[in-house]
C-alpha cells in the first residue's frame, strides 16, 4: 500500500462519518416524535416541521454548497459545515418550543448541506483508479444507507434511556472528533474551474420546495380548498414558472434544466424522489403506529426497523458491484420490486397485524433502499461528460432530499387529527403509496442504460 493510499482511507473515514451524521439526523427524529409531542404538546402537523425544516434546507442548498466548496476550498467549507451542524444540534437540544426547534433544525440543514457534496468531492478528488473508486463509492453507499435506515434504532435506544434531547447532544462528540481529524488528515482542494453561484436560482428553488412542503403539511388542517391553500397552489405555479425562466437564461444555472430532455436522467430523478418518499413514509407511519397503536417503547419500535437497516447496509455495496458489471437496470428492478412488496404487505395493516409481517415488510423496503442509490445516480450521469455529470449527480442528490421532505409531509397529512384507535386504518393509503413508489422505480429501470456506464460518469455516484 502506497503512502498516498494509506492517507486516503483516513480521509474516507472522516468523510463517511460526516455523511453518517447527515443521514442519521434525517431519520432519527422520527422515533422521537411521540416524546417531543408529549413534552411540547404538539400536533402532528407541528411535528412534521421538526423533520422537514432539516430536509427542506438540506435539499435546497446542496448544489450551492457544493459550488462553494469548489470555489472557496472544500476543506474550509467542510469545517464550516461541521461547526454549523454542531451549533444547530445544540440549539435543537435546548429548544424550549416548536418554533425554536424548527429554526434549529433549519440551521442543522445548512451545515448538513455543506457536508454531503463537499465530503464526497474531497474523497473522489484523489481517486483516479476505477476499481479503487468503485470500492470507495461502495463504502460511501453502505454508510449512507445505514445512516438513513438506522436512525430509528439508534434514536430509540437514546430516547428510552435519556430522553429525546439526547438525540441531538450525541452529535457533538462525533463532530468534535471529525473536526480535529480534518485538520490532521484532510488536504485542501478546489475545482480547477469553479462554477458561478446562482443566487436567484437558489432563492427560487428554496421558495419552491418550501411552498410545496407547506401546502402538503398544512392542507389537511386548513382544508384543501381554503383560500390560503388556493394561494399556495398559485404560488407554487408562479415560482416554478419563474424558476424555469431564470434557469434557462443563465450561462451557469443552479440546475441545468436541459438535462431533463434526457429520458434516463428524468427517470433517475423521479426514481430518487420516489425511493425517498417511500423511505420517509415508512419511517413516519411505522414509528407512530408502533408506539401509539402497538404500545411499544421508542427502543422497541427502533428494533422493529432493524431488518431495514441491515438490508440497506448489506445490499448497498452489492448494488454498486452490479452497476459496475452490468449497468443500473438490474439493481433498479430489484429495488423497485422489493419496495413494492414491502408496501403491499402493509396495505391491510391493522391493530393486531402479526409482527413477522411487519419485519418482513421492513426487510423488503431495506432491500429496496440498499439497491436504489448507486443505480439511480449512475442512470442520471450515464453518457454525460464529467463536467455535466457532476451537475447531474447534484440534482439527483437534491431529488433524494426533496423526496424525504415530501414523504414526511404526505405521511403526516394522512394522520392529521387521527386518534390512536383509528391510526392503523389511516396509514393504509400510505403503504399503498410506498408500493406505488416501488412501481415508479421499476418504470425508471426500463429507461435506464442497459450496459455498464463509462468510468468517468461514476464520479458522483452517491452524493
Amino acid at each position: 500500500m502506497t503512502t498516498e493510499t494509506a492517507r486516503r482511507w483516513p480521509v474516507l473515514a472522516i468523510c463517511v462519518t460526516s455523511i453518517f451524521l447527515v443521514g442519521l439526523d434525517t431519520t432519527v427524529v422520527n422515533v422521537a416524535l411521540p416524546s417531543i409531542g408529549g413534552e411540547l404538546r404538539l400536533a402532528i402537523s407541528d411535528l412534521q416541521w421538526a423533520i422537514d425544516a432539516y430536509t427542506l434546507v438540506l435539499a435546497s442548498l446542496l448544489i450551492t454548497s457544493g459550488a462553494l466548496g469548489d470555489r472557496l476550498g472544500r476543506r474550509r467549507v467542510f469545517r464550516i459545515g461541521l461547526v454549523l451542524f454542531a451549533a444547530g444540534s445544540v440549539a435543537c437540544a435546548l429548544a424550549p418550543s416548536i418554533g425554536a426547534l424548527v429554526a434549529a433544525r433549519a440551521l442543522q440543514g445548512v451545515g448538513a448541506s455543506m457536508l454531503t457534496p463537499v465530503a464526497l468531492a474531497i474523497v473522489i478528488s484523489g481517486v483516479t483508479e476505477p476499481r479503487e473508486r468503485a470500492r470507495v463509492i461502495g463504502v460511501w453507499a453502505a454508510v449512507f444507507g445505514l445512516s438513513m435506515a438506522a436512525g430509528p434504532l439508534l434514536g430509540g435506544a437514546l430516547i428510552t434511556g435519556l430522553g429525546w434531547r439526547t438525540v441531538f447532544w450525541m452529535n457533538l462528540p462525533i463532530v468534535a472528533v471529525v473536526l480535529a481529524l480534518t485538520f490532521r488528515f484532510v488536504p485542501e482542494s478546489r475545482a480547477p474551474r469553479a462554477r458561478r453561484l446562482d443566487l436567484p436560482g437558489q432563492v427560487l428553488l428554496t421558495a419552491l420546495v418550501a411552498a410545496t412542503v407547506a401546502v402538503l403539511i398544512e392542507g389537511p388542517r386548513l382544508g384543501w380548498g381554503s383560500p390560503l391553500l388556493l394561494g399556495g397552489y398559485a404560488a407554487i405555479v408562479a415560482l416554478l414558472t419563474v424558476f424555469v425562466r431564470v434557469e434557462t437564461r443563465r450561462d451557469e444555472p443552479l440546475m441545468d434544466l436541459g438535462l431533463f430532455r434526457r429520458a434516463p436522467f428524468t427517470a433517475a430523478v423521479g426514481g430518487a424522489v420516489a425511493m425517498f418518499v417511500a423511505l420517509n413514509v415508512t419511517l413516519l407511519l411505522g414509528t407512530l403506529y408502533l408506539q401509539q397503536v402497538r404500545g411499544l417503547t421508542a427502543l422497541a419500535a427502533g428494533l422493529v426497523t432493524l431488518p431495514m437497516a441491515l438490508a440497506a447496509t448489506v445490499f448497498a455495496p452489492l448494488s454498486g458491484m452490479l452497476v459496475g458489471r452490468a449497468g443500473p437496470r438490474l439493481p433498479l428492478r430489484i429495488a423497485g420490486a422489493a419496495t413494492m412488496l414491502g408496501g403491499a404487505l402493509l396495505v391491510g395493516l391493522g391493530d393486531r397485524t402479526p409482527m413477522p409481517v411487519l419485519l418482513v415488510a421492513y426487510l423488503f423496503i431495506g432491500v429496496g433502499i440498499g439497491f436504489a442509490n448507486a443505480p439511480i445516480t449512475n442512470t442520471a450521469v450515464s453518457g454525460l461528460p464529467p463536467a455535466r455529470a457532476g451537475v447531474a449527480a447534484g440534482i439527483a442528490s437534491t431529488s433524494r432530499q426533496v423526496g424525504a421532505a415530501l414523504g414526511v409531509a404526505l405521511a403526516g397529512g394522512l394522520l392529521a387529527g387521527i386518534a390512536p384507535a383509528g391510526l392503523a386504518a389511516a396509514t393504509r393509503p400510505g403503504w399503498a403509496l410506498v408500493a406505488a413508489c416501488g412501481a415508479a422505480v421499476l418504470l425508471a429501470a426500463q429507461v435506464s442504460p442497459a450496459l455498464r456506464p463509462a468510468p468517468a460518469t461514476v464520479v458522483g455516484a452517491t452524493r
